[in-house]
């Protein structure tokens, strides 16, 4: 089987939303997640986990604050990145706001 990095990205707006949230509210944003997951079944290698704001080196070896707006990842596992991509249909990250996707990339063999 092969493996792929699914890379979950949402506006900052959506974030600060998730940031102010109640438990409650967490947890029924999670209740569809926890549905994918279960679809997905043994496709899923690493469930993943939400990111938060990142830290970019430059050549020059300084850090500053990233811009790219990636807000988690999950790791599966597939035949082909077709097969992979028809797990994603109906995912819950890309009606949580507007402006979310998803890329989904295969993992070279090293």
């Amino acid at each position: 089987m092969k493996k792929f990095v699914a890379v979950y990205y949402a506006p900052a707006s959506a974030m600060a939303q998730m940031a102010n949230a109640t438990p409650e509210q967490k947890a029924a944003g999670m209740a569809p997640w926890m549905d994918w997951k279960a679809r997905a079944g043994d496709a899923i290698v690493d469930f993943g986990a939400p990111l938060m704001p990142g830290h970019q080196l430059d050549p020059s070896g300084n850090w500053s604050g990233s811009t790219n707006e990636v807000t988690g990842y999950s790791i599966l596992q597939g035949n082909s990145i077709e097969e992979v991509k028809a797990l994603f249909a109906g995912h819950p990250h890309l009606s949580w706001a507007p402006g979310c996707s998803i890329d989904v990339h295969e993992a070279a063999e090293m």
